[in-house]
């Protein structure tokens, strides 16, 4: 299977980083073709221009800006995003990425006032997270960054959001991240 991961962390001995590994590796070595897309490595532009913003709604016209990466969108049959969760959601770069990659045309389309998915491509959809807060305090508060995936992004690809995610990194131990490695990387495998 051909799989998009998508990671967007800043520092390369994270432990996001230490996930982005290990799904990567495990993805690979099960098979699947990778596309490894670290945004911050490949110095991806966030930031939606006011031109680009012009074009939003224009469908063909709106992919002139980030045509690579829609093209990998595309072409891509699972979607794997691994990001730490920041101030209970992903980090400004991801962000950027859903507003300049995921455009009408491309990710959905809008037709009679219904939002309709176009990314039948996707058939696997999966989530690596962590939380410097409690899962207690999340579940709180409503998870904002959880229903954002599972709720919105992922209706418009294929198949369900598979939910990974590491809660309480503020006071975690090393036994508690290697457990979680070993949980992704049991994911992945099964992907």
């Amino acid at each position: 299977m051909r799989i998009l991961v998508v990671y967007a962390h800043p520092v390369e001995n994270s432990f996001a980083a230490a996930l982005h590994r290990r799904v990567v590796d495990t993805l690979t070595a099960h098979g699947h073709d990778v596309d490894d897309c670290d945004l911050y490595a490949e110095g991806f532009q966030p930031v939606l221009s006011r031109e680009e913003r012009s074009l939003y709604h224009r469908a063909g016209a709106n992919r002139e800006f980030a045509s690579r990466d829609i093209e990998r969108l595309l072409r891509c049959q699972g979607l794997v995003f691994v990001f730490p969760t920041w101030w209970y959601g992903m980090p400004a770069i991801l962000k950027g990425y859903f507003d300049r990659v995921w455009l009408p045309g491309v990710a959905f389309e809008v037709v009679g006032g219904q939002t309709r998915p176009l990314l039948h491509n996707v058939e696997r959809f999966c989530v690596v997270t962590t939380y410097g807060s409690p899962w207690w305090l999340n579940r709180l508060i409503g998870d904002p960054s959880r229903r954002v995936f599972t709720r919105g992004i992922g209706h418009l690809c294929k198949g369900r959001v598979l939910w990974l995610a590491k809660y309480g990194m503020d006071f975690t131990t090393e036994a508690a991240c290697n457990g979680f490695l070993t949980k992704v990387e049991a994911r992945m495998r099964a992907l």
